[in-house]
């Protein structure tokens, strides 16, 4: 890859965030490396980012995040390439099982290394080098439901707050370096979540003027981080409402947001 170039690292680039991720730091000169589970689908995101943005240089690893191994595996391979990411999307996630599902707890450890564990992994490994050249932007992808504690969500919504407490963190530790870290909390979100969650039936159940597009979401997300927020809750609706969520009397009420699931 050209040394002199960006490279953007997008994990679950295959759908949704990722895949618009891709498409916007293409669109900015960046290169790329794509990382998702299906070789066949980082291949046909390839192309058609190529096709849109011809000269794009893009590199495709095939990964399972859930893996406790795959963080070091996706380093080892980048540095046996000389490539150094200057953008980290640390995007891989799902909507995962219930907190009391009777599943093997094996099962439960998966998601957790998914949703929380991989990401402090990426950030742990990527961003020193970052801090070596005095420049880095990392954006943990977290969600609205990691803004405030609700009945039912004893999953998905903790492992989200614990990205937003970990960006906060990170980026307090690196900002003056030149390495801005931010938490990306978007609310609803029209993308291919809620049907992979199989969710679709709650989404057509809510208005529709609480969806915001993934182009408004990602555009917004890197705005952020260029400007070193440490959290960005998308959407205006959102973002008005966030405070009601942090307030003692919302929390006192968490009950009332019984099995809402945000994107």
């Amino acid at each position: 890859m050209n040394k002199t170039k960006k490279v953007a690292l997008v994990t679950g680039a295959s759908a949704g965030l990722g895949h618009e991720f891709a498409k916007q730091l293409a669109g900015q000169g960046c290169e790329l490396v794509l990382v998702a589970r299906r070789d066949d689908v980082l291949e046909n995101i390839a192309a058609e980012i190529v096709e849109n943005w011809p000269g794009t240089l893009i590199t495709n690893i095939k990964a399972d995040l859930s893996e406790p191994s795959a963080p070091r595996e996706i380093f080892d391979e980048l540095l046996e390439l000389g490539i150094s990411p200057n953008y980290l999307i640390n995007n891989a996630g799902s909507a995962g099982p219930d907190f009391f599902d009777e599943i093997p707890w094996e099962e439960h450890l998966n998601y957790m290394t998914l949703m929380q564990t991989s990401v402090a992994e990426m950030c742990h490994r990527f961003i020193p080098k970052m801090l070596e050249k005095k420049f880095g932007r990392v954006i943990n992808v977290s969600s609205v439901a990691g803004r405030i504690s609700r009945a039912g969500d004893c999953h998905y919504g903790p492992m989200k707050a614990y990205l937003v407490a970990l960006s906060e963190a990170l980026n307090a530790s690196t900002h003056n370096h030149g390495v801005n870290v931010s938490a990306l909390c978007p609310g609803f979100t029209h993308t291919d979540f809620h049907q992979v969650g199989d969710l679709e039936e709650m989404k057509e159940r809510t208005p529709k003027f609480i969806w915001y597009s993934a182009q408004t979401v990602v555009e917004e997300g890197l705005r952020a981080v260029e400007k070193g927020r440490s959290i960005q809750v998308s959407g205006r609706l959102y973002r008005w409402i966030d405070p009601l969520f942090q307030s003692v009397w919302t929390r006192s009420y968490r009950g009332v947001f019984h099995s809402i699931r945000f994107g």
